[in-house]
């Protein structure tokens, strides 16, 4: 009966806010909570490049057979080159697909422990789920508090002084771009000033990329990765297609790891591959082939382009809008302006996420972390006057 020595695990509290959500009969209830791309009418579309590379793959392809632990290797060069490009040249860096960039990462927390790294830095707050993973592997999270949510702006000082503590051969975690949950990016010299301390501490970083495409735009929101990856020996990147290419349920991601040369490139791969057999053996294919379709086509990359640079403009049209609402009580949503992609995080107690959920179906995590793309138009100003009323009611 070994079971029975098990506890119970919590909830996980966004599954609970989606369950909430779903059974909330109002109708003019607002979903902030989870974090995928919605269209002014709420829905998350599937993007015209993905359906017509669905198509093709539907007409052309001749086999459900495994692809192997590398997964779609012509998904991963094609992908490499737009995401890496010229900031490191192409032997020195292998890479592999993964069930979304989750798994990409959760096979950087493994490949790290097998190199013997110990400890991993986190700038916070994160992504809920960044320590967990690299916990799990045996690589123990350390935290930097590094961001101010009452003035939305991003504590470069704060991370460089936190990595003084980093010993050699630490890793680092960095968001590349469209921070989640905070949503505040450094500008080029902070990337620069970054990179600088980890090549002095000597630590490994390892860049989360989930949003590239939903910031500044495609090239501009690599920048950041690519001024690291120059810079260093050694690296890695965890990469996901799901919000770009709007591919959630897919699972579509990537890893890329950077190494001295060719020779030591070939070793990491093998030790990935080993790590990914024992995982999850193959990856699926459908997500990558759609991906690997879009990028091989020159008209239906020009498309996907397009309609990816459509969702940026309404990403940081709405948070314009939002930011019109200025200071309501204790929250400036002026702030909110500075930030990039989907998420920021509004300085808001727990009580007061409970009574926007309660009085006005507002849903969002706890933390107050909010999803942009979960507003419309309407919805804007409803969460103007919702945090007017909580301002007037005092609610603490």
């Amino acid at each position: 009966m070994r079971f029975a020595t098990l506890t119970r695990q919590p909830d996980d509290p966004l599954l609970k806010i989606i369950g909430q959500h779903a059974a909330d009969p109002r109708p003019d209830k607002i979903d902030l909570g989870v974090g995928v791309f919605r269209d002014e009418e709420g829905r998350t579309p599937v993007m015209t490049a993905v359906k017509a590379a669905e198509a093709r793959l539907l007409e052309t392809q001749a086999s459900k057979s495994y692809l192997g632990p590398e997964g779609d290797t012509g998904f991963v060069q094609a992908l490499g080159r737009i995401v890496i490009g010229d900031a490191v040249p192409s032997d020195r860096y292998v890479g592999l697909q993964t069930p979304g960039g989750t798994g990409a990462l959760r096979l950087t927390a493994e490949l790290l422990a097998r190199a013997g790294v110990a400890r991993i830095w986190i700038g916070s707050p994160s992504w809920a789920n960044h320590a967990p993973i690299y916990r799990q592997a045996g690589v123990e999270p350390a935290m930097i508090p590094c961001y101010d949510l009452t003035s939305q702006t991003f504590d470069l000082e704060g991370l460089l002084a936190g990595l003084n503590g980093a010993a050699e051969g630490d890793a680092v975690l960095l968001h590349g771009c469209c921070h989640n949950p905070i949503g505040i990016d450094p500008d080029g010299t902070g990337w620069a000033a970054i990179a600088e301390r980890v090549v002095a501490e000597k630590l490994i970083p390892v860049v989360d990329l989930a949003y590239q495409g939903l910031g500044d735009g495609f090239d501009s929101d690599a920048a950041g990765a690519r001024t690291i990856l120059a810079a260093v020996p050694e690296a890695l990147l965890a990469y996901s297609c799901d919000k770009n290419f709007g591919l959630y349920r897919e699972r579509t991601g990537a890893l890329f790891a950077i190494t001295p040369d060719a020779d030591a490139g070939a070793v990491v791969l093998s030790n990935l591959l080993a790590l990914a057999r024992a995982n999850w053996s193959m990856p699926p294919d459908h997500g990558a082939a759609i991906v690997r379709i879009i990028l091989e086509d020159e008209a239906l990359t020009a498309e996907w382009r397009d309609e990816l640079e459509t969702m940026r403009q309404r990403l940081e049209s709405l948070r314009a809008m939002l930011a019109e609402g200025g200071r309501i009580g204790t929250v400036d949503l002026g702030a909110v302006a500075h930030g990039k992609g989907m998420f920021a995080t509004l300085p808001l107690s727990p009580a007061q996420v409970e009574w926007l959920r309660d009085r006005h179906a507002i849903y969002m995590a706890g933390s107050g972390r909010i999803n942009i793309a979960g507003f419309n138009v309407t919805a804007v100003g409803r969460f103007h006057d919702a945090l007017r009323d909580m301002a007037a009611n005092e609610v603490a």
